[in-house]
């Protein structure tokens, strides 16, 4: 095995981890009744075989293969088997419509679409059927390769239009602080519950897998289920976003306190605001040991990672700065006294190459400053507090509403499973707010929207000052986040706008 903290090749890195260990348990996919577990040898003979495939196809070094899978040991074994041939996964979603998929297959130029059948007759590229594992070629060694791209996933941002986010970081394995941070660790048992494709489980799985930990993937999140997971798989390491964290929450107390969580050393939530009720009860359950937060883009010019006991003393805070700078700028680019709300810039320190490139898009700069669209606020000790997108705003008559403010208010109530609020049109005051509820499961709240909207009207009243609560509500029985919270504002405030636009 070579010595710790010296630069190899993640494709050295997998073949050294199973010569060293080959019989270890490096990744189980599946839920507590039915998983499949593959060794660190079973791995690497199949990212070979995959490899294989895939160059046979034509991928080879410095080309994208865009990876459709859903959360799967096919998943796992092809993004893993790119760096093989040094090319770079490009992760989308599995369920992506096949407009949306061919815009980003035509952005990436991909030399193999992994996961799909082709959605264009006139496409001649190559494409693998999901599921597929080419079980009859050689599992033996590869030549080493080095990919100057280790991911390229992808995101659609304000505007709707896809672009690529491509790692501006080889796949050269060195140990790192962020993965000891996030609890990505050689002896660590890592729960993924979020969709892979999304940058962070993408990054919480495979920083652990390289590290020689074990990694667990949940094929779909279920609150139940990742809790018989914590406990049968005697995980110490947990991915969460604060949807998740609801979702378990709200489960019976019966049900969520009857599974022995004791094993979980470090639970990071991230990707979305997590509103105070929801962390305190999480801090109190687990404890500030075990819960942390992280905040940073998929750009990755910055991060900061923030303990369950910081939080306690600075409520409301994502931390301070844990790579790269941070700062607070005004509108002319003019940096604010502490305390005062504006746009939050970053950029990295410490590297000579930028750490990420769009394609499809522009960054938002200020000398070497970029902004990913966030508004926030520093406090004296430099901790970092957020309002919203800039986006997702909301101005009613002359105030500024900030969405996630107004989410967290409703999502308290025990009758919502998910919500999210837009701006929408109004002739007096510019815009008015409107909140799209999914009420929680089991209730019959759709088909008796009247009683639930006054019932949420008299329960915000004493969360939200008055101009903050919906003038409208809308009830829905679709999920409006997917499973690592995202939840698309713009496109669901254009439904509504014109109900043709799709």
């Amino acid at each position: 095995m070579d010595e710790p903290g010296e630069p190899i090749s993640y494709s050295a890195r997998i073949r050294a981890l199973a010569d060293e260990a080959p019989d270890a348990p490096l990744l189980t996919v599946g839920t507590a009744d039915a998983a499949e577990t593959l060794s660190r040898r079973d791995f690497d003979e199949a990212t070979n075989r995959m490899a294989r495939h895939l160059a046979a196809l034509g991928a080879g070094e410095g080309d994208f293969v865009t990876v459709a899978e859903p959360n799967s040991v096919e998943f796992m074994v092809a993004a893993a088997a790119c760096w093989k041939i040094g090319a770079t996964p490009q992760p989308v979603s599995s369920r992506l419509p096949g407009r949306e998929l061919d815009m980003i297959i035509e952005l990436a130029d991909s030399a193999v679409v992994v996961g799909v059948d082709p959605t264009d007759p006139d496409d001649s590229r190559p494409y693998v059927p999901q599921g597929h594992r080419p079980n009859d070629l050689d599992g033996g060694p590869l030549p080493d390769a080095v990919s100057p791209s280790w991911k390229a996933p992808t995101s659609g941002g304000s505007t709707g239009r896809p672009k690529l986010i491509v790692s501006g970081d080889p796949s050269v394995y060195v140990e790192s602080a962020l993965g000891a941070g996030i609890g990505a660790t050689g002896d660590a048992t890592m729960l993924i519950p979020g969709p892979l494709y999304h940058n962070g489980p993408f990054i919480w799985a495979f920083t652990t897998l390289l590290a020689g930990g074990h990694v667990v993937v949940m094929p779909r999140f279920d609150a139940e289920g990742m809790l018989a997971l914590i406990q049968g798989q005697q995980v110490t390491s947990l991915y969460l976003v604060p949807t998740m964290m609801q979702r378990v929450w709200k489960l019976d107390d019966e049900t969520k306190f009857s599974f022995d969580l004791s094993t979980l050393r470090r639970a990071v939530h991230l990707a979305e605001p997590c509103p105070p009720w929801l962390k305190e009860v999480w801090l109190d359950w687990i404890g500030p040991d075990v819960l942390w937060e992280l905040y940073g883009g998929t750009e990755g010019q910055a991060s900061t990672l923030l303990s369950g006991h910081e939080w306690l003393a600075h409520k409301g805070s994502v931390g301070r700065a844990a790579s790269g700078e941070i700062i607070i700028l005004d509108d002319d680019g003019k940096e604010l006294p502490r305390g005062e709300l504006g746009s939050v810039w970053m950029r990295p320190v410490g590297r000579d190459t930028p750490t990420y490139r769009y394609i499809g898009a522009e960054p938002e700069r200020f000398g070497d400053w970029e902004c990913l669209g966030d508004i926030g606020w520093m406090d004296d000790e430099g901790y970092l507090y957020l309002a919203d997108r800039r986006s997702d705003m909301i101005l009613v008559g002359g105030a500024n509403i900030y969405p996630a403010e107004v989410e967290a208010a409703i999502a308290e109530h025990a009758g919502v499973q998910s919500v999210a609020v837009i701006g929408l049109p109004d002739d007096d005051k510019g815009q008015r707010v409107h909140a799209i509820v999914q009420p929680a499961a089991g209730s019959n709240a759709v088909a008796d929207a009247d009683s639930l909207e006054a019932e949420l009207t008299t329960f915000l009243g004493d969360r939200l000052v008055r101009y903050k609560i919906p003038r409208t509500f809308e009830f829905v029985d679709t999920p409006l986040r997917d499973d690592a919270g995202k939840v698309r504002r713009a496109a669901l405030r254009s439904e509504r706008l014109d109900p043709t636009a799709t």
